[in-house]
Parts: structure tokens; C-alpha cells; sequence
């Protein structure tokens, strides 16, 4: 018995695991490193560089800058430009914004319904994605022709009787904020329909029929079972479309450059003047981070989406 004891209490010996060399486990940070270094060098020091900037005065153009504090800050919040653009980009980003959201929405429905044929979808599909093939250049090359005073948009109106003369649409200081609004909108509803149309054929045919046994006519089934199911799509894409529309840049300068009179300039095209129109580096830096920590404030809710996702 006492043998028997003595064989079960010994301890069973566990393999031991070889060390990994030192230099083995420096071959993922070696991987990383030009991803890393990359970062560095594009983001992180440029970002530095802007922010250092803005407290200081007489930089870039004269060799010995003066550090001035908030001053630049003061300058760029107090001007009138400064919250001209302010304003313009809040009106060209939110309606930007819902116009994509209905649009994308409505095409990416009327694309899954059963309705339509294949051939039909597939015919649609392609002229609703046209927009998105073409480069921003292209997109206001296009849009300066068609909005011209003599142009398509002006002739097709003139021949319905609609207006008796040309309008100068991106030229008119009460309408050329709502013609760039406008070229926005049609060049960047398709990324909006593509994915709310992959978000809605991934819903469960199950969940309509089941409301359809409860009695619901179509659009309690949208209002209660298509919406929740889109939720998550459509706050992540809408969150996304207003940092990429508050960045806009080369759609307004190809277009109307911030004019007339201000009507369209935005944070984007007023950071680009301050800089490279009136060489004032510093209220430009300024303007730049106050840009950055608006846009930083989209991407934190856009990442806590993903997270409760």
C-alpha cells in the first residue's frame, strides 16, 4: 500500500516549453517598423510640427519665430471669415449628410426589392454608381459646364419654361452654397447606397415574414424591422460621411474657390488661403488644429460605434 501511495503522490513532470530567443521575439516589431516609422514620419511630426505652430508667430517665413500663446487661437476664432466657414461647413456637411443617408437609403431599397428583374437591377446599378467612378476633377469640370449660365442645366430650364434666363448658379451669392451642397450630394450618394444595399440583404427574410403573419402592412415592417436591422450601418456610415464632408477641399476650390464672397468657404478652403494666400503659417496652424480636434471628436464617437458593435 505504502508503494502504491508513494507511485500516486509523485508529481507528474510538465514539459517545459523552449525559450524563445531574444531575436525571435524582436521579429514582429521588425514587421512593424516601416508601418511604424511611416506614422511617425507622415502623422505623428507633421501633426507636432502644425500644433507647435499655432503658439507661435513669425513662422516659416522669418527665421526666428516668437511664441505668443493663445494668441493665434483669439485671432482665428474672432474672425469673421473664420466663422463664415464655420458656418457653411456645419450647413454643407449636415445636409450633405441626411441627402446621402434618404438617398442611398431609397436607391438601395428600390435596388433589393423583388419588383425588378436582374437585367433591371443591373442596368440601375450601373448609372447609380456612374457618380462614383469619377475623380473630384472630373466631378467639377463637369458640374462648372452643366451649371454654367449657358450651359445643359440652364438650357433644359429655360426650354420648361422654368427660368427666363441663364442663372449663374455657382457665381449667385444666394445659390452657390446649395450648387456645391448639390454636386456633393451626387457624387457621394452611391457609397451610401452600396453599402446600406449589402446592409439590407443581409437581413433575414425570416423577420419580414414573421411581421408580415402579425399583419403589418410595409411600412411598419420598414419602421420596425429594416431600420433596427440598418442601425449600426447607418450611424458608422453617417458618422464617416461627415469627417470625410468636413474635409472637403478640391470639390470647392474647383469649383468656386470660397466665393463669392465667402458664400461657400469652408474651414478647409479658409486653412488653405491663411496659409498659401496670405502666408499668415501661424493663424493657418491654428485654424488646422482647431479643424483636428473637431474632426477628433467625430472620430471618438465613430470608434465607440464600432466597440458597442
Amino acid at each position: 500500500m505504502t508503494l502504491i501511495a508513494s507511485k500516486t503522490a509523485a508529481p507528474v513532470e510538465q514539459p517545459t516549453r523552449p525559450r524563445r530567443k531574444p531575436a525571435r521575439r524582436l521579429v514582429p516589431y521588425g514587421y512593424l517598423s516601416p508601418t511604424v516609422l511611416l506614422i511617425v514620419v507622415l502623422m505623428i511630426i507633421p501633426i507636432v510640427m502644425v500644433i507647435s505652430y499655432s503658439f507661435r508667430d513669425n513662422v516659416i517665413v522669418q527665421e526666428n519665430s516668437v511664441f505668443v500663446g493663445l494668441a493665434n487661437y483669439t485671432k482665428v476664432l474672432t474672425d469673421p471669415d473664420f466663422l463664415v466657414a464655420l458656418k457653411n461647413t456645419a450647413v454643407f456637411i449636415s445636409v450633405s449628410t441626411a441627402a446621402h443617408l434618404v438617398l442611398g437609403l431609397a436607391f438601395a431599397m428600390m435596388l433589393n426589392t423583388p419588383l425588378l428583374s436582374g437585367v433591371t437591377k443591373a442596368i440601375f446599378r450601373i448609372v447609380y454608381i456612374l457618380p462614383w467612378l469619377f475623380t473630384i476633377a472630373v466631378i467639377a469640370v463637369i458640374w462648372r459646364l452643366l451649371l454654367d449660365p449657358s450651359g445643359v442645366v440652364n438650357y433644359v430650364l429655360q426650354t420648361l419654361g422654368i427660368v427666363q434666363e441663364g442663372v449663374n448658379w455657382l457665381g449667385d451669392p444666394d445659390k452657390a452654397l446649395w450648387a456645391v451642397t448639390f454636386i456633393n450630394i451626387w457624387s457621394g450618394y452611391p457609397f451610401f447606397m452600396i453599402s446600406l444595399l449589402a446592409g439590407l440583404q443581409g437581413i433575414p427574410n425570416d423577420l419580414y415574414e414573421a411581421a408580415a403573419v402579425d399583419g403589418t402592412n410595409w411600412f411598419q415592417r420598414f419602421l420596425h424591422v429594416t431600420l433596427p436591422q440598418l442601425r449600426p450601418v447607418i450611424i458608422s456610415m453617417a458618422v464617416l460621411d461627415l469627417i470625410w464632408t468636413s474635409q472637403q477641399f478640391a470639390l470647392i476650390w474647383m469649383t468656386t474657390g470660397g466665393g463669392p464672397l465667402n458664400t461657400t468657404e469652408m474651414l478647409s478652403t479658409y486653412t488653405y488661403k491663411q496659409a498659401f494666400s496670405e502666408y499668415e503659417f501661424a493663424t493657418a496652424s491654428a485654424a488646422a488644429v482647431i479643424v483636428l480636434l473637431l474632426t477628433m471628436v467625430l472620430a471618438f464617437f465613430y470608434v465607440r460605434q464600432q466597440r458597442e458593435r
